[in-house]
């Protein structure tokens, strides 16, 4: 008799085990960058940035605008742009205007590099 109700209990619990399922909470949005224009590297950095070589100030009007702008800037410079945490070159060149999208394609960063 003690066999047969430790059997019974055993699956009644694996039954309800299966039946119901946690909820999962769902994953936190991920916060929008606010535009801004990146400060100049003058000291302590792994290689020495020259304040603003590029005139990145020059394009602080295209802060929040979505990056389809970018050409018609009329930037006669190298010009980078960097997709919502996408890959960029490693390699630093102070002339080079970087424009850096959020996830909606919008600039909300411009510096040199």
């Amino acid at each position: 008799m003690l066999i047969r109700f430790s059997v019974i209990a055993g699956t009644a619990l694996v039954l309800a085990a299966c039946q119901s399922e946690p909820e999962v909470a769902p994953a936190p949005l991920e916060p929008v960058p606010l535009p801004h224009l990146t400060a100049p590297v003058t000291d302590g950095a792994l290689e020495q940035r020259e304040p603003d070589t590029c005139r990145a100030v020059e394009y602080v009007s295209a802060l929040g605008q979505p990056g389809s702008v970018i050409p018609s800037l009329g930037i006669s410079r190298p010009v980078n742009v960097v997709e919502w945490r996408g890959i960029e070159p490693q390699e630093y060149n102070p002339q080079r205007i970087v424009f850096r999208l959020d996830q909606a394609g919008n600039i909300f960063n411009i510096d040199c590099g």
